[in-house]
């Protein structure tokens, strides 16, 4: 870090910030990587380890594409559960909304890369009869709510860079292309995230704000060509967002922006008018072998304590069943963890992004009424956070 960045730092960790403060147990969910392919399922399992790859090592090596079922069994589970005013949990999916037109790259001889957007189907070799219907019953239903994450999940400046360059990771890429399958993130970190190149110098690694204008707007354009309505809530792929990506997120009409677990901060709003919300909860029981619900419910009470709401981070990996089988322990764990919470907090609302930001700007939001929540507003600063969280 630069003697210009750390003193930049100090500065703003010392800048007073409004954080609200509920007197409600508010819930969120929060999930990543929704319409983002990545193994094809056992046929693509299949071609990948007879071109030499060993797959199975973490399992992020398993992560496909939910399917029409993931999603009911999803939903099944969801409308078990109410809060205190009868509505049901929400999961908020954040979609990429467009994956490599492998047809095209073919083409080209996997020297360029394409997109195709969602609205216009999954890319060749992809089958998932159902799915756009899944998500959409579920939206209709209240049970998921679709926000933005991003066109892509990968830097393509840096896949670029790299494809020029040949090599091996030239060829890994090659190799995962002609099996239907963009990447496997922990094998080749140096892809990067969408706005951020990881082996670019370190003030550099952010794109341009012109470059991510010019993404954020195509990505903008894809999400409601496939909805039908725009995004309002929006989640960086890695987390990887800096204050030109805020502004151009607020530009676009994005209300909420979501933040990774790390730093417990309380809700508070930026120079752009966004409203940031960090992740207090990481429920990964699908891939993190260390998962503890009676952590997760440790956490739960702290927050609540402190009168910040929950949100539950939550990747739709822990969804996924044609590969592995992440989905049927996932569910289990998720319907243990809502009973036990709608027990110890008989008064808990589950809520979405737009629901809080309602709140912090009216004290109310409408789930078929009207419901009020007295919010509280108080100020804190980052370094007073990183006190605590340290």
């Amino acid at each position: 870090m630069t003697f210009a960045r750390k003193l930049w730092r100090r500065a703003t960790d010392l800048l007073p910030l409004d954080g609200f403060y509920f007197d409600h147990p508010l819930v969120l969910i929060q999930s990543d990587d929704w319409g983002r392919i990545g193994l094809r399922d056992q046929e693509g399992l299949q071609q990948l380890r007879s071109a030499g790859l060993t797959l199975g090592e973490r399992p992020y090596d398993f992560y496909t594409l939910e399917t029409a079922e993931d999603l009911n069994e999803l939903q099944a589970t969801l409308r078990r559960h109410r809060d205190s005013t009868g509505r049901h949990p929400c999961v908020q999916m954040n979609f990429v909304v467009s994956n490599p037109d492998f047809s095209k790259m073919s083409v080209s001889g996997w020297r360029q890369i394409w997109l195709l957007p969602l609205a216009e189907g999954l890319p060749e070799g992809w089958s998932r009869p159902g799915l756009s219907e899944a998500y959409r019953e579920g939206i209709a239903e209240g049970v998921f709510y679709p926000a933005l994450h991003g066109a892509t999940h990968f830097c393509r400046r840096a896949v670029e860079r790299n494809l020029e360059a040949g090599g091996q990771r030239a060829d890994l890429l090659r190799t995962l292309w002609q099996a239907g399958t963009p990447y496997i993130h922990w094998r080749m970190p140096w892809i990067g995230y969408e706005y951020w190149e990881p082996e670019s110098a370190e003030d550099d690694r952010f794109l341009p704000q012109k470059s991510q204008r010019e993404s954020i707007g195509l990505t903008v354009g894809a999400f409601a060509k496939f909805f039908s309505s725009l995004p309002r809530s929006a989640c960086a792929p890695g987390y990887r967002a800096n204050d030109d990506t805020h502004r151009v997120w607020a530009e676009h009409g994005i209300r909420v922006a979501q933040n990774g677990p790390g730093l417990q901060m309380p809700p508070h709003l930026d120079g752009h008018e966004l409203l940031h919300l960090s992740r207090t909860v990481e429920f990964e029981p699908g891939v993190d072998p260390e998962f503890s619900l009676d952590v997760c419910l440790r956490k739960v009470a702290t927050c609540f304590e402190r009168r910040v709401p929950i949100v539950l981070s939550v990747h739709s990996i822990n969804f996924h069943s044609t590969v592995s089988d992440f989905r049927s322990g996932t569910l289990k764990v998720l319907d243990q963890f809502l009973t036990a919470i709608e027990k110890l907090y008989p008064d808990l609302l589950y809520v979405h992004d737009e629901d809080i930001y309602s709140l912090v700007h009216n004290g109310s939001y409408r789930s078929g009424r009207t419901l009020r929540v007295n919010v509280t507003k108080k100020k804190f600063t980052m370094a007073q956070v990183r006190k605590k969280t340290n």
